[in-house]
């Protein structure tokens, strides 16, 4: 679709946190803040006209490489978020954009992401087939203390649980969503860690696709401030995720 004539470089979207984006203390899961997140960045790339379905002409999508999550607090049930967005870079197959949640005018969490332009024949990257230049990049404007980063994947792991991807774990590019990863091993958490609050930080790394059928192993390494998972097919690694306690 054509640029849209309220089209601005930073992009901000009201949302409102529904009971089923909620954990059993009312407030928001962390699967459902990716998820938040992602579509306020759906919605910037649809209106500067290089969404899913424009990238689709040229057999194009944007994949998750990296995400970073910094929270100070989360919203509840019935809380009305704000969301802003804007590109940091954005260069041939790579791009890095920042996300902010505020509530009641203040900021709560912070996140950076990093995509990649994916050929979805060639299952392969490759340069961006649309015009970006409409788009300003805040090269300096930063949403998180740290920037995105690649995981340390530990050898010192132990085999926590292992699954085969369904039908529900795929998304529209027809391979395992990213937030799925997360919720798999979120699932593996001690519950009390999540109900009260206690996840400051994560990093996530998104390093070789799933699809329909196949059979992972999921391995951690873990202590009183950090957790580390992996999610490994055939022995290699298609997800790290660095959770940082309180």
């Amino acid at each position: 679709m054509p640029i849209a004539p309220n089209f601005t470089s930073i992009f901000s979207k009201d949302w409102e946190i529904n009971f089923t984006q909620c954990t059993p203390n009312g407030y928001l899961k962390y699967t459902d803040l990716c998820n938040l997140l992602q579509l306020t960045a759906g919605d910037h790339a649809e209106i500067g006209g290089i969404s899913f379905t424009d990238m689709q002409e040229f057999n194009q999508a944007w994949v998750m490489s990296r995400m970073r999550i910094e929270i100070k607090s989360l919203p509840k049930w019935k809380d009305i978020v704000t969301i802003k967005t804007w590109i940091i870079s954005l260069e041939n197959s790579r791009s890095v954009r920042a996300l902010e949640m505020h509530l009641n005018g203040k900021k709560i969490i912070g996140c950076e992401t990093f995509w990649a332009v994916f050929n979805t024949k060639l299952r392969r990257p490759e340069g961006l087939a649309l015009p970006h230049e409409h788009f300003e990049k805040y090269g300096e404007n930063f949403s998180t203390a740290e920037r995105v980063k690649k995981i340390d994947l530990q050898k010192e792991t132990k085999l926590v649980n292992e699954r085969k991807v369904v039908l529900s774990d795929l998304d529209i590019v027809n391979h395992v969503n990213n937030v799925k990863y997360l919720e798999w091993c979120l699932d593996l958490v001690d519950h009390e860690a999540i109900i009260k609050q206690k996840l400051k930080s994560f990093d996530m790394n998104f390093m070789k696709e799933l699809m329909l059928g196949d059979t992972v192993s999921i391995e951690e390494i873990s202590n009183n401030k950090k957790s580390n998972y992996s999610i490994l097919k055939d022995g290699k690694a298609c997800f790290g995720l660095e959770l940082d306690w309180k």
